[in-house]
């Protein structure tokens, strides 16, 4: 056999690449620390759960599970376009949108063009993009925790393919306004492609000057949305892109055939048809949050506004989040501090249920001896 030490079994960017390390899950809490109670506050996901409907059509798409799932998720993207106001043929639907993050890397990008995005922002972007090797170009976030979108139309040069904005933004929970993106987009090249990135869209709509992606004819624009959040569908991995027609064909080329499965499908169409669920869901993280706010307030924590379903506390310097943050998990808290996303300093917090934000405010002051 020919000697080939010389040639590398893996290429040097998935090499250096760090696996991604999620929270610890109630089950490792429990074997771990065995506390009286567990609230998991740590993923941004619905403390609700789902809506009772889901569970009913999931068993009805489990008799079907022999077969493959539909590639194109064909009645989904019919009541997703209604929805939307555009066709079908602008919607791709995948295993969640960083499935559709995945897609964009590996569909648009040749081997010299550059990203570029916030250096405190969704963490799965970064995976996605050093995964295929691309150059990101990360702007600093304003004081404030917000996109700085003048200084990142600075740094639009002839490598840029993509502009990756969270709006909401993962972890820190601020926005860009709909002046500030309509500014920016004023600047950026109609070759290079804006992903918008609105994950927590069902809980920013209402905000009086959030940017509607879908409300511009911008022909290069991307818009991300997902089941994970709102919709309380994190444990089925499905999420959707929209945009013009021909970036969408282009995905569809590249996107995972039998993707994503039909329970999955079956899971969304029943949640995108229970929009009572999603109002308590608004309601509870809305009145959760101001209650949040208002304990922050009054024992003087450093904290950041947000229209997300989480808040991010701001700590003085790394070594007292890490200590909060472990000492809230031996309470039975589960939080997340946000070092993987550039806010080694930070930790966020989900907002849940009343019984789990009162653990949580009971813990605090335990541990902050408050």
């Amino acid at each position: 056999m020919a000697d080939s030490s010389d040639r590398p079994l893996v290429p040097v960017n998935i090499r250096d690449l760090s696996p991604y390390v999620a929270g610890k899950t109630i089950t490792e809490v429990e074997e771990e620390y065995q506390p009286p109670q567990i609230s998991k506050l740590a993923s941004n996901e619905n403390r609700l759960g789902c809506s009772p409907n889901v569970k009913h059509e999931v068993v009805k798409a489990m008799q079907e599970i022999q077969d493959y799932p539909d590639p194109i998720s064909r009645q989904l993207r019919e009541v997703l376009a209604e929805q939307n106001n555009v066709q079908p043929d602008n919607i791709m639907i995948a295993a969640g949108s960083e499935s559709v993050i995945a897609n964009i890397c590996r569909t648009f990008f040749l081997n010299h063009e550059e990203a570029i995005t916030a250096d405190a922002t969704f963490v799965g972007f970064f995976v996605q993009a050093n995964i295929r090797g691309i150059s990101i170009s990360k702007v600093p976030v304003t004081d404030d925790y917000r996109f700085d979108l003048e200084a990142m139309a600075d740094c639009i040069g002839d490598r840029t393919k993509m502009i990756y904005i969270a709006n909401p933004n993962n972890p820190t929970g601020t926005y860009i306004t709909d002046s500030e993106f309509e500014r920016f987009m004023r600047k950026v090249p109609s070759d290079v492609l804006v992903v918008m990135d609105e994950a927590y869209y069902e809980y920013a709509k209402e905000v009086a000057d959030y940017p509607h992606s879908l409300d511009y004819d911008y022909e290069n624009v991307i818009t991300l949305r997902t089941f994970s959040k709102a919709y309380g569908l994190a444990g089925f991995r499905i999420g959707y892109a929209i945009a013009s027609e021909k970036i969408i064909s282009e995905m569809m080329k590249t996107k995972l055939t039998f993707e994503p499965t039909t329970p999955a499908q079956a899971a969304a169409l029943a949640a995108l048809g229970d929009q009572q669920f999603l109002k308590k869901t608004k309601d509870v993280v809305e009145e959760g949050k101001n209650r949040l706010y208002q304990f922050f307030e009054k024992h003087n924590v450093n904290y950041v506004p947000s229209i997300s379903n989480s808040v991010m506390m701001i700590f003085p310097d790394e070594q007292e989040a890490i200590d909060f943050t472990q000492a809230m998990l031996e309470e039975g808290v589960i939080l997340r501090r946000i070092n993987a996303f550039g806010l080694p300093n930070c930790v966020r917090i989900t907002i849940g249920r009343k019984k789990e934000m009162k653990h949580f405010e009971h813990s605090f002051e335990k541990v902050m001896n408050v």
